[in-house]
């Protein structure tokens, strides 16, 4: 029991270790200073680079305010920081959440529907591989 309990500190350490990683990449790519995001995201300059380092784990309410600075989906830093699991993606998805236009729930809408009409699609192409055929509806 003692090896399973100092390998769980571990995993969160690395965890936090990592999401700071993706939020300095992401800040990069953007070519945005850390002074810049730390005024974005209404934090402090040391704050962010404790994240970015992994020496801080930031709340969600910070995560969200990193991703509207960083001008990225909110989901995609809760995902690093475990808070969400992860979701397909592919280029519609990937669109939907990089679309800066949408709030959160309109994005979680969109992709519902999409989700829906892509099982949809997959049942449909399941029933006709098992021999049923469709017929148009008039």
């Amino acid at each position: 029991m003692e090896r399973m309990d100092k390998a769980v500190p571990k995993a969160v350490n690395q965890a936090v270790s990592d999401l700071g990683s993706y939020i300095r990449t992401q800040r990069n790519n953007a070519q945005i200073s850390l002074r810049q995001l730390a005024k974005l995201a209404g934090v402090s300059n040391p704050y962010l680079s404790q994240v970015e380092r992994g020496l801080r784990k930031p709340s969600a309410e910070i995560l969200q305010q990193i991703a509207k600075g960083l001008r990225i989906s909110a989901e995609a830093l809760y995902v690093q920081a475990g808070i969400l699991e992860s979701r397909e993606s592919g280029p519609v998805v990937d669109a939907v959440l990089a679309d800066p236009e949408l709030n959160e729930r309109q994005k979680q809408v969109l992709l519902d529907i999409y989700s829906s009409f892509r099982r949809e699609q997959g049942a449909a192409e399941d029933g006709d591989a098992n021999g049923n055929t469709h017929q148009p509806e008039e």
